[in-house]
């Protein structure tokens, strides 16, 4: 549905985008996710039409956004970081507006009354835009790029300044979105992303460092797992029988006992999953395994290791991708 190819923003002799390529198909929800300043929003501007790349292809469902903009574009839905709305209008005038400005043909009144209800803004389509609090305005915001019913949807930072509750109600309405539409989120929001989408493109200085599964780019970090594990049992004893389970690198006492279990870190190699491995031990020896907890596997741990190699003076690995 959505092809970068080989895309390259110049400005002089700094580069917003430096070779990206990504595809994102139909039906997907795909967060695109980095510090700030790493290029996301050149990325959304260029799919979008609103920037044209120094160099590389960008293509809607196989229409180029460069060489046919309008056909592309009648895609896309849109919602910039600051949204486009006119302050002075009421929520219905706007929307009659947008839809007017796009040349849509669905039926005008059940068009725009469905997605009033889509986005909860029935109640207030005869207010002043102005009077609405900032998540209102949102929701105005995300309202005008439905308008049309476009395929793709891309959203940047779209929660930028709203109060938890107001955070909440938006992701709700991106997931309902995303069942009818393909959409891109960026943003430099961890909990964003987990929450919302299916898959993860991390991007730092121009540079995809990351493109795997939500629930996959935890589990094939290259650095290995941590875990930190109670168990009850002699410690040394402990530690001694866990180094020999095949994944492990390395098992540390942790300094501290959880009444009469031991405490240990362990480090696997790559991306080996020792759980089934290590209960099997604690059985075979009748320990208790009372504890087993991830370390450092969250998706914000994840991304600062990923940010933190790609800037490596002499990193020349690759960044995680799908398989």
């Amino acid at each position: 549905m959505v092809k970068a190819k080989n895309l390259v923003k110049r400005y002089g002799s700094n580069y917003a985008l430096n070779d990206v390529s990504f595809e994102i198909g139909e039906g997907e929800i795909v967060g695109l996710l980095g510090p700030n300043g790493a290029g996301k929003s050149t990325a959304m501007n260029i799919l979008t039409g609103y920037l044209s790349s120094s160099s590389g292809e960008a293509t809607i469902n196989g229409i180029s956004i460069l060489e046919n903009p309008i056909e592309a574009k009648r895609l896309i839905g849109f919602l910039p970081e600051q949204p486009p709305i006119y302050p002075e209008m009421t929520v219905l005038e706007y929307l009659n507006f947008v839809y007017e400005l796009k040349g849509c043909e669905f039926p005008r009144g059940e068009h725009i009354g469905e997605i009033l209800s889509v986005v909860k803004l029935t109640d207030v389509k005869d207010r002043l835009i102005k009077n609405l609090s900032k998540g209102y305005k949102q929701r105005v915001g995300i309202a005008q790029a439905l308008v049309g019913d476009p395929k793709v949807i891309i959203f940047d930072e779209p929660t930028v300044g709203l109060d938890p509750k107001q955070i909440l109600e938006v992701r709700n309405l991106i997931r309902t979105l995303g069942k009818r539409h393909t959409v891109i989120l960026s943003t430099h929001i961890l909990a964003e992303v987990q929450a919302v989408c299916e898959r993860v493109i991390i991007i730092n200085k121009g540079k995809i460092i990351a493109d795997a599964r939500t629930e996959d780019i935890v589990r094939t970090i290259e650095d290995g797992y941590c875990y930190e594990a109670r168990i009850c049992g002699p410690t040394r004893e402990v530690i001694s029988a866990v180094k020999r389970i095949n994944g492990v690198r390395s098992v540390d006492e942790a300094g501290v006992r959880d009444g009469d279990a031991a405490v240990i870190n362990i480090e696997t190699v790559g991306g080996s999953d020792i759980r089934r491995a290590l209960f099997r031990l604690c059985v075979q020896n009748n320990w208790a395994l009372i504890g087993l907890m991830p370390v450092g596997t969250d998706l914000e741990s994840v991304f600062i290791r990923l940010v933190d190699r790609s800037e490596r003076p002499d990193s020349s690995r690759r960044g995680l991708k799908r398989n």
